[in-house]
């Protein structure tokens, strides 16, 4: 098998390569590629998570344990929190005695890796494995890939055949997903217009329904773009499905088990007819071909206008139903009122950590010792309404480590609280424009923040299940964790997309002047190219230190983007640099302020999506185009943001006291509040 190259920085794009090459099952000491998810929670030694993994991990490893027979294991051990679930899954073209393998040194090697992370991700060629302590089957969990590629490249036809691995890897979809619930994996071949053979493999876990597993392959194929350029080969691994390329036979079609066939249809029974009845026999039988049609036609149509008028009075009912009864659906997410009042201490002012227009918020504490932050929406705000039922629909869908998470909800009577992680750092506007604390933020900190912030871009535009613009990404608006993490928070004015829909219009703009692309700002206008520019502004303020706003250069005052697109033209950009970072690499801090006034051009089409953003982050083979000038909408040089109504703090639940951020985005009057509620699901 020739040499893979695989990518260990990032999550969804390809980073630094290092080169693995491929050991037999038997011998192999490391993972292609494993993920160990701090966020999600660590357990201690000896304790009983650590007993209930160890049995969970034993029994898959079993040689007694063959699963469901065609290499997938699904198992879960213990009871409430200390509850582990656990998923394995075999190549499909592996055989038992290396599946069983495969999986042994999995188990034994997972915990070393990863020693105490309740939700870990690892995978050779021929397995996968997976564990956590929240249900896994029957989930996709694409939100993150690792992606590997062949060290060499296609010498000639690249277009041709890259269009024929495409239509390949499509027809192989179509057949996994739809291969049933014992194993769906599809191999094949097909051969590039220079007569260049191509083999694919693609493979679902077989606890995903025919849908959640074609989607999943297809984000898996679409990344092989951006994954492995001109290279022979490649390979996308997703926890829920992979997909893989080569220019050479690397699967084995003759060990591919045979599924059962479906039961044959009972063969009609068999009639004799007899005509002993002459021409009266000959009479009921035409009266029989004509009033059996009859008869069965208007029983067709009865039902069909029975089934439309349910389905009818069904949508209306829906549409009738109240914000509550829809919340209520997600039970698994309330929260009970008394459980919160213990966790605030009754909601005492000591605990409160900030006051917003839907009302204060508070810190807490569960039983089991996890800080949570609350929001108490106040009773008579109509806005805080709408929060509440945006932010619950919106932010309860959504799963990455660079979002601010949201743990659930409350409600009984009047009261609606949200329930969300508790992040001890302060938002970032007040790390980053502090003259004393931003020199606590080294480059390789500062850079950290900047990919995190647009991997979590780009989820909400592109990988999850919802295409979602934010609308005000700004820096008091991103949250970071105590290990430097960015997280984004506050949903209150996101959009939904459908799937194809790329941009859309309002009447009334929200957010805030300095952050928002000029075509929103002017006219309403506003797509995913909206968050890239806000995005770009971010990257600025970020390298500079200083609000977009208020730059100050030595004895003047101007807005940022205009000095940034100054120097820049006249060859000075380094003046941009804060003066308090005196380690990290220059060419890399360069090409962030290149891709930042990229992401600020005027022409939305001019700017780059979130996915080219992190390839640029990324590669750093990959030239840059040259940005042109951005927009200069926003003059101002007292810190003003839009406003037509009362401001209004704003925050998302999760900073302590006297680290908020107090910003004026928009307040929309209660008579306007639906043009924030229109939702599309994608």
């Amino acid at each position: 098998m020739a040499p893979l190259k695989v990518c260990s920085r990032f999550l969804f794009f390809p980073c630094p390569l290092l080169l693995l090459v491929t050991i037999q099952v038997i011998a192999q000491p490391d993972f292609q590629g494993v993920e160990c998810f701090n966020e999600k929670g660590n357990y201690t030694t000896s304790s009983t998570y650590q007993t209930n993994l160890n049995t969970l991990l034993s029994s898959l490893s079993s040689p007694s344990n063959n699963g469901n027979g065609y290499g997938f294991y699904n198992s879960s051990y213990g009871q409430n929190s200390d509850q582990v679930h656990a998923i394995a899954l075999c190549r499909g073209d592996v055989e038992a005695d290396v599946c069983h393998s495969c999986l042994t040194n999995s188990t034994q090697k997972i915990t070393e890796v990863c020693p105490n992370q309740k939700e870990v991700f690892g995978f050779y060629d021929e397995c996968m494995l997976r564990y956590s302590n929240r249900s896994i089957y029957d989930i996709v969990e694409d939100s993150f890939s690792f992606w590997l590629s062949n060290t060499q490249n296609i010498t000639s036809g690249v277009d041709g055949f890259f269009q024929e691995l495409r239509k390949l890897m499509d027809d192989l979809t179509s057949q996994a997903a739809a291969n049933g619930s014992l194993r769906k994996f599809a191999v094949g071949s097909t051969t590039a217009p220079n007569f260049q053979p191509i083999y694919g493999l693609v493979q679902c876990t077989p606890d995903l329904s025919e849908l959640d597993c074609s989607d999943c392959l297809a984000r898996a194929v679409a990344e092989i773009t951006n994954c492995c350029g001109a290279k022979q080969g490649g390979r996308v691994v997703k926890p829920s499905c992979n997909v893989r390329y080569e220019i050479y036979r690397f699967y084995d079609p003759t060990t591919v088990a045979p599924l059962p066939s479906s039961p044959p249809s009972p063969p009609p029974s068999s009639t004799n007819n007899t005509n002993s009845g002459g021409s009266k026999n000959n009479t009921s039988r035409t009266v029989i071909i004509i009033v059996v049609p009859i008869v069965v036609a208007l029983v067709l149509i009865i039902f069909i206008f029975v089934c439309l008028r349910v389905r009818r009075t069904k949508k209306k009912l829906e549409t009738r139903g109240d914000d509550t009864d829809e919340i209520r659906s997600a039970e698994s997410l309330q929260f009970d009122f008394s459980t919160i009042r213990v966790a605030t201490e009754d909601f005492c002012e000591e605990n409160k950590l900030g006051q917003g227009g839907f009302g204060p918020v508070y810190r807490g504490k569960l039983s089991n010792g996890e800080d949570i932050a609350v929001k108490r929406l106040s009773t008579n705000s109509g806005q805080g309404d709408l929060e509440f039922k945006n932010e619950v629909l919106l932010v309860a869908k959504l799963q990455h480590r660079n979002l601010v998470r949201l743990l659930g909800f409350c409600l009984k009577g009047n009261e609606r609280l949200l329930v969300y992680e508790f992040v001890p750092n302060a938002s970032l506007d007040h790390i980053i424009f502090d003259t004393t604390k931003r020199a606590q933020l080294d480059w390789d900190r500062r850079y950290k923040i900047i990919v995190g912030t647009a991997r979590g871009i780009l989820y909400l535009h592109e990988d999850s299940r919802l295409r979602i613009i934010h609308r005000d990404l700004k820096a008091s608006n991103i949250l970071i964790d105590e290990e430097m993490n960015p997280k984004i928070s506050d949903f209150g004015m996101a959009r939904l997309f459908v799937l194809d829909q790329t941009q859309g219009n309002t009447s009334r703009i929200v957010g805030t002047y300095g952050y928002m692309a000029p075509e929103y700002a002017m006219h309403g206008h506003f797509s995913v190219k909206s968050d890239v520019y806000s995005f770009g502004v971010l990257v600025l303020e970020i390298v500079s230190g200083q609000k977009n706003n208020f730059f100050r250069h030595e004895d003047s005052v101007e807005d940022l983007i205009n000095f940034a697109w100054r120097s820049w033209r006249d060859g000075t950009a380094s003046n941009l640099i804060d003066p308090t970072l005196k380690t990290g690499s220059r060419n890399e801090i360069m090409r962030c302020i290149h891709i930042g006034l990229l992401c600020v051009q005027e022409n939305m089409g001019d700017r780059p999506t979130m996915a080219s953003v992190i390839m640029m982050l990324n590669s750093y083979s990959l030239t840059l185009p040259v940005p042109s000038q951005p927009a200069f909408f926003m003059h101002s040089s007292g810190g003003t943001e839009l406003s037509g109504s009362r401001g209004w703090e704003n925050y998302s639940g999760v900073t302590k006291s006297d680290q908020y951020s107090k910003s004026s985005s928009v307040k929309v009057p209660e008579h306007e509040v639906s043009i924030l509620s229109e939702t599309y699901p994608r």
